[in-house]
């Protein structure tokens, strides 16, 4: 039942949000938001098949264990495109809102994100064992962490300001998202029921997405 489930979620996900993406991306060429928009909905959608895809596989075949290797490559890879996915969306507000300046911020977000990226390439993950440290889950995890926050503050300010109907839970979109993924970092190694929670933490950047969409799609 687990294999059927779970995998006709991931497969259902993949396939939205790498078809939102290239929508997006072809419709919305002349428009620089939106653009960036769908190269960020493709992003997360081929960064995240890096890991769905294998664990896809091994639900139905010999098992999690025994693709370890597949499935901590994949794991690193969705590391470095959801950091990828943030600092798009980041200018997606730049250019939302029409943000000038504020190269203070711009550089707040280049840096944790340029940190987090770092931290995942440290060897010390051994992202490619079955038994990956624990507290390395949790350093690279730190800034990232801290990124999401930022990105809801300001989504959540500004969207608030310019009375921004399309966006205005973009913020708690982000913030579902990562109050579901923060438990798994820290408890899933423990209790393995735990991950359940990447499911409905995956709902909300569907949320995310349809957002976005729906606002392109009433202006094609």
């Amino acid at each position: 039942m687990q294999a059927i489930m779970e995998s006709a979620f991931s497969i259902l996900y993949l396939i939205t949000a790498v078809a939102l993406g290239c929508y997006i991306i072809r419709r919305q060429r002349n428009n620089r938001q939106y653009f960036v928009f769908g190269i960020m909905t493709l992003i997360l959608g081929f960064g995240d098949a890096f890991h769905l895809v294998p664990r896809i596989l091994a639900l139905w075949t010999t098992g999690l264990e025994n693709y370890t290797v597949s499935l901590g490559f994949g794991k690193l890879v969705t590391s470095i495109t959801m950091t990828v996915f943030y600092v798009l969306l980041y200018h997606v507000w730049r250019l939302r809102y029409e943000i000038k300046g504020k190269n203070s911020l711009t550089a707040c977000v280049y840096a944790l994100a340029a940190i987090r990226v770092a931290l995942c390439l440290f060897p010390q993950n051994m992202w490619l064992s079955a038994d990956a440290p624990y507290e390395w889950g949790v350093y690279r995890n730190i800034p990232f962490v801290i990124l999401g926050i930022v990105i809801i503050i300001i989504y959540l300010q500004t969207a608030k300001k310019k009375n921004d109907r399309a966006f205005r839970f973009l913020w708690l979109a982000v913030l579902v998202s990562f109050a579901f993924y923060i438990p798994v970092v820290l408890w899933a190694d423990v209790y393995p029921l735990i991950g359940m929670l990447m499911l409905p933490k995956t709902c909300a950047y569907v949320w995310l997405m349809w957002m976005g969409f729906s606002e392109i799609k009433k202006n094609v």
